[in-house]
């Protein structure tokens, strides 16, 4: 890449892609109207960026019904559920509480996104709200918003991501086995791993 083609100045930016179409700025509010809130509370998926000392993160978090409980129109939660324990997400909220989610409904082309700053709760009367199958989580995270706005449908039309017929067979790519064993530095089993993690998955989602 030719670093004389590449672009430092703000000014040039956008001078190169023009001005935003007005409804992409009019769309963007500080809180959760009733299309907004129906449509966050429809998904089931959302990716979670945040950034601390140690780096950027972005994390995904998935629910059986909504990934996160809408308690007003500024405050939104989510159980942190049982992981790997890295605590990326965590530690970035301790360090830097700046949020961003990206929400997906399965089946829709439109995206939600919602900007704002995250707190870590042990509030054990919230946790116990958050059970599933009788298993509490850790923590739970707040959100209190300061910018939503819908995305449109180009990216996901252009994936093709809900089309049955673009879905990609488990033999096509690497399992986690197989990933950690390219990265392992010691005699790790990759078939033995993959075989566990069927029961562990059923044993520990929550």
């Amino acid at each position: 890449m030719n670093n004389k083609e590449i672009i430092r100045d703000l000014d040039q930016l956008e001078a190169l892609y023009g001005d935003a179409t007005p409804r992409s700025i009019t769309k963007e509010i500080g809180y959760l109207n009733s299309e907004y809130r129906n449509f966050v509370e429809a998904a089931r998926f959302m990716a979670v960026a945040t950034v601390g000392d140690e780096g950027l993160d972005c994390s995904p978090r998935g629910e059986q019904d909504s990934v996160v409980r809408v308690v007003d129109e500024t405050t939104i939660q989510f159980a942190d559920r049982r992981g790997n324990n890295r605590l990326d997400t965590l530690r970035n909220i301790i360090r830097d509480n700046r949020i961003g989610l990206l929400f997906l409904v399965p089946g829709v082309s439109e995206t939600m996104r919602i900007n704002g700053r995250a707190k870590i709760s042990i509030d054990p009367e919230l946790l116990a709200g958050f059970a599933v199958q009788d298993k509490t989580p850790k923590t739970v995270v707040e959100v209190t918003i300061e910018q939503a706005y819908f995305q449109c449908s180009k990216a996901l039309v252009r994936s093709g991501l809900w089309d049955p017929e673009n879905q990609t067979g488990r033999a096509e790519v690497p399992t986690a086995g197989q990933m950690l064993e390219a990265t392992a530095g010691d005699d790790f089993n990759s078939d033995k791993y993959d075989a566990a993690l069927q029961k562990q998955r059923l044993d520990e989602l929550w």
